[in-house]
């Protein structure tokens, strides 16, 4: 149906003219003579107030339960009170009525009780704003690669390898519950693809074989990871942006990890403002300064020996002990970023036995050219590194780790066949979400999260 998006109103440049507007019952309040609603269709974080003159408005009879779809026709004018706009409405058609059983019929509930409801939940301000931050950041990423010559590749979502090492992969099989296969080569072998098969943790082998061509590409998709984490930071399914840039080493991706997170929360600030205000008054005081920061700041580069001692000098007593060959926890990120330096921070060259089998082994055969970005409030948000080309160094490694060295039999061909110094990270949109929103849990900032358990 004809109508007009109740965001256009908000500038007051059809003051005066009939409008169409369509959208679900927020509030209502009802009297003898007069009734005024307001209403929300999703374009806009405010809400339109709707007034209705029992004397004058037709059709407004059923139209004022809460959570209800209507269409209102009438005059926009300047809103009696503050410096808004309302709809004098003419005429009210009821689109969709909704019973007294409505979940939603309190003005707060609490972010526990909304992810029970996911199909519902996205009707309150909270989830408004954050699902328009997602899609603006989103594009704002896509918008920086373009504009920086990067191609834009897609890797399969299916793969037979498992990028990361750890055997965390969920399987893709089409064999029944009851398969009756005596052998586990027999059982792959009678599957859809001839062997195991996974969904993807990780874009990132894909992408260097096209960055081998390219020269500068970025996936920007869904992966997935069957770890047993309930924490407020995993999910069994997320997306992750990786960029992979041939002829760029450690200093290089460091520099365009950093442009980037700069550029496309710059794009929130100035595209999100009243979305960024809601989350400030509400989730985390200080959030817009602290974006801001961010943006103005420069990052810091901190190698992880000195970051370990640090921790150590710090008198701070941690959950998790620090020494030289741990792998830095949230408490340990947290206290860098906040405490010490108060901006992001990339710590560079971590021990070799703690990072992924593919990272650049530095000469003194401990460490890899290695980066995590770790940012106030939520600790790693991008992980990053030099690939290794070296063909022997990544054999080695991967024996060490008893992973089966044949099903990585393409990607060890890029070393044979005109190698180069190539890098490339792994940003989690997720992480930078509950970044510039302020919200505490991975699961709400996605529409339907997926974690141990849990597949509503």
């Amino acid at each position: 149906m004809k109508h007009i998006d109740i965001k256009k109103l908000f500038d007051g440049s059809l003051v005066g003219q009939k409008v169409t507007v369509c959208g679900w019952i927020r509030t209502c309040r009802d009297s003898k003579n007069m009734a005024f609603l307001e209403i929300n269709d999703g374009t806009s974080l405010k809400h339109l107030q709707v007034v209705i003159d029992k004397s004058v408005t037709t059709g407004y009879e059923n139209c004022t339960a809460l959570g209800s779809a209507i269409k209102a026709e009438g005059t926009l004018v300047k809103a009696v009170s503050g410096n808004g706009v309302e709809v004098n409405a003419s005429n009210v058609t009821l689109l969709g009525d909704c019973p007294p059983d409505y979940p939603m019929q309190k003005k707060r509930h609490t972010m526990e009780y909304l992810r029970t409801i996911p199909h519902l939940r996205v009707r309150t301000n909270t989830f408004n704003a954050m699902l328009r931050v997602r899609s603006v950041l989103s594009y704002a990423i896509h918008r920086y690669f373009q504009e920086n010559g990067y191609v834009y590749v897609h890797t399969p979502i299916i793969t037979g390898s498992d990028c990361e090492g750890a055997g965390e992969i969920f399987r893709v099989t089409t064999h029944n519950w009851n398969d009756t296969a005596k052998t586990q080569k027999e059982y792959y072998d009678n599957d859809f693809f001839g062997q195991k098969a996974g969904l993807t943790v990780s874009g990132q082998l894909e992408g260097e074989m096209a960055a081998m061509a390219m020269g500068k590409i970025y996936t920007f998709g869904p992966t997935f990871r069957a770890e047993n984490s309930n924490t407020t930071r995993h999910a069994a399914e997320f997306w992750q942006i990786e960029p992979e840039v041939a002829f760029a080493e450690l200093d290089d991706i460091i520099e365009i990890a950093e442009e980037l997170i700069k550029y496309i929360i710059n794009a929130v600030l100035t595209e999100c403002a009243d979305e960024i205000a809601f989350f400030d008054e509400r989730f985390e005081k200080g959030l817009t300064e602290k974006l801001r920061r961010v943006v103005e700041s420069e990052f810091k580069v901190l190698d992880y020996t000195e970051a370990v001692e640090i921790l150590k000098k710090s008198g701070k007593e941690f959950v998790y002990p620090v020494e030289w060959g741990c792998d830095l926890q949230t408490e340990h990120e947290r206290y860098i970023t906040e405490e010490v330096f108060n901006k992001p921070v990339f710590v560079t060259n971590y021990p070799k036995d703690i990072k992924s089998f593919y990272m650049k082994q530095n000469p003194d055969g401990k460490t890899v050219a290695a980066t995590d970005l770790l940012v106030p409030g939520i600790g790693e948000i991008i992980g990053c590194s030099e690939r290794e080309v070296d063909t022997e160094k990544l054999i080695a490694v991967m024996e060490e780790r008893h992973m089966t060295v044949s099903e990585y039999e393409n990607y060890m061909a890029l070393r044979k066949f005109g190698a180069c110094p190539h890098s490339g990270f792994g940003l989690g949109l997720e992480r930078i979400l509950l970044y510039v929103t302020g919200l505490g849990n991975i699961r709400d900032v996605q529409l339907f999260p997926r974690t141990v358990g849990d597949l509503k």
